[in-house]
């Protein structure tokens, strides 16, 4: 079986490539709008769910593998920010709370689909405007839902308490790719 990355992110590539599978990356073309129907929690599933439906040219004998990383607080949901400012609004609304990061993966075959999401809450210490204003000047978190990476400066430095899996706040829950793709 040949695994089929649908990822630009080089977090989810480091993390599959770690896992131990060998893979491809393609690029799916795919506006990501969230319906107001879908609750925040389910946001992650439809939107990596949206992605594999998008990709049409899949083949006997191939996987896709989407993801999608979703961070949201008192139920609001944060994507990833337009531009600074919305950066600062979210780090601000962040600073101090604890917070969802919900990471759904999708693993399609020509015969099946399979969409799993994982949940970790986040804990952040309170983030000054000084914080904020270096790591978004040093680390350009517009990627990123919520506007940060556990991984960078801002999760090291400021995360109290994680309850749930590393990898699934990174952007990959690999325990659950892991799994799905050793069964398959």
């Amino acid at each position: 079986m040949k695994i089929l990355l649908a990822s630009q992110s080089p977090r989810r590539k480091e993390l599959l490539s770690s896992l131990g599978f060998d893979f491809e990356v393609v690029k799916i073309d795919c506006e990501e709008i969230v319906p107001e129907n879908i609750k925040v929690g389910e946001s992650a599933a439809y939107l990596s769910g949206l992605k594999a439906n998008a990709f049409q040219s899949l083949q006997k004998g191939e996987i896709l593998l989407t993801a999608d990383t979703v961070v949201a607080i008192d139920n609001q949901f944060l994507g990833k920010p337009t531009d600074e400012n919305d950066a600062k609004k979210m780090l601000k609304l962040l600073s101090g709370k604890t917070h969802q990061v919900y990471t759904a993966i999708t693993i399609k075959t020509l015969d099946k689909t399979i969409t799993e999401t994982d949940v970790a809450d986040v804990e952040f210490d309170e983030i000054s405007d000084d914080e904020i204003d270096f790591y978004i000047k040093n680390y350009k978190p517009f990627d990123k839902a919520g506007s940060y990476g556990i991984q960078e400066w801002l999760g090291m430095a400021k995360i109290k308490n994680i309850k749930g899996n590393f990898y699934t706040i990174m952007g990959l829950p690999t325990h659950l790719v892991y799994h799905i793709l050793k069964n398959i």
